[in-house]
């Protein structure tokens, strides 16, 4: 008999996480302490087969909660970020995880219960011309369907990314790039870039090249103290490193780059308009990917791409630069929810974008703010 069991300290969750495939960050201890102090309630589940002597875990979800007050009355709304973990995907696990997280809903009142497995569904290699679809993923999103799960109009991960696979030498590493970037990498070299660790004396430096960046190109962030946990934590824990690019003692760009169960994942990047000639993104992920396989990660996640590469597409760009490093192109099964009350959900989805869209002009003002001009940043 498959049977969940709650995990309340730290040590037994990590290794139960780490026993698993797919194991991300954001299932990690420490991503729900730190989300706990934004509102969330982090609950963590391990599904186990009584029958196994061992009790290897079958599957590991950390749930986090947040409560909702309409009116009188009080409501949640639940996320498995990136979750949950499962060991293999044959139906009897999968009936009881998504029964048992089915019945937390009800139980807790919950609007909506979100779950983000890092499923593949579709995928290619950087050479490739057509995807591969994965069997897999098909056969999840038909048994999420049929127990009533639908997609998510609310992604808040990435669906699609690209991943490089850290186990060959670094020599194979860079002849499987595409040749501009291996050129950039020794570019950055030559034009006397230098990328150092960061710690946690340079959170607040961080922050201030990430809101000029934000500033710059156009995207919300959240407040300092918000990177300064989220960075921090982990970085404290030695789960996380910063590396910062520098031209002539200034710096120019930086990365923040989670390693956690043999994956590591690039997940904040930051830069200036000054000397972006020098390419210094380019060293900045090649320094990264070097200690990565130092820290005994297999996979190298460049977390965000485009779920149908096209040139339209506002993430082309972005995707171009990470295919460059030769990755393989993976979109996932994607978000998906599950609503006891269809109306309550429905009601849902309706406002939340309305609070979201207020969300974002407060903290676009926020942005302006907080954005230093690039030229103190680099030391002018």
């Amino acid at each position: 008999m498959i049977r969940a069991m709650p995990v309340t300290s730290a040590q037994p969750w990590d290794a139960a996480v780490r026993s698993l495939p797919a194991a991300n960050f954001m299932q990690a201890w420490e991503w729900g302490e730190f989300k706990a102090r934004y509102g969330w309630r982090p609950a963590r589940w391990v599904w186990v087969n009584e029958a196994d002597p061992a009790r290897s875990p079958l599957a590991a979800a950390q749930v986090l909660e947040r409560s909702l007050g309409l009116g009188p009355l009080t409501f949640s709304v639940a996320y498995v970020p990136k979750g949950p973990l499962l060991r293999s995907l044959d139906e009897p696990s999968l009936e009881r995880v998504l029964a048992d997280l089915e019945a937390q809903a009800r139980i807790r009142r919950a609007i909506q219960v979100k779950i983000d497995p890092d499923i593949p569904q579709a995928s290619r290699d950087a050479e490739e011309t057509l995807e591969r679809t994965h069997a897999e993923g098909a056969q999840f999103a038909a048994l999420l369907a049929r127990r009533g799960w639908r997609p998510s109009p609310e992604q808040v991960q990435f669906r699609s990314t690209v991943v490089l696979d850290l186990v060959p030498a670094e020599d194979a590493l860079l002849a499987a790039m595409k040749q501009k970037a291996r050129y950039n990498i020794r570019l950055a070299a030559r034009k006397g870039v230098s990328v150092r660790h960061g710690t946690p004396a340079d959170l607040p430096l961080l922050y201030r090249m990430y809101a000029a960046t934000a500033h710059r190109d156009g995207f919300i962030i959240r407040e300092e103290a918000y990177y300064d946990a989220a960075w921090g934590i982990f970085m404290r824990a030695g789960l996380a490193q910063a590396f910062i690019a520098e031209s002539q003692g200034h710096p120019i760009a930086a990365i923040i780059v989670f390693a956690y169960a043999r994956r590591a994942c690039y997940v904040y990047g930051m830069s200036l308009d000054t000397d972006r000639e020098k390419m210094p993104n380019h060293l900045l992920q090649w320094e990264a990917m070097r200690w990565a396989r130092a820290q005994g990660c297999t996979s190298y996640d460049l977390w965000g791409a485009p779920d149908m590469p096209n040139p339209q597409d506002p993430l082309w760009g972005v995707y171009n630069f990470k295919q460059g490093f030769g990755g393989r192109f993976v979109r996932h099964l994607g978000a998906w929810d599950f609503a006891p009350n269809r109306a309550l959900y429905s009601a849902y989805a309706l406002i939340l974008p309305r609070v979201l869209g207020l969300m974002r002009l407060a903290a676009r003002g926020r942005i302006r703010r907080m954005a230093m001009s690039e030229d103190s940043l680099a030391g002018g």
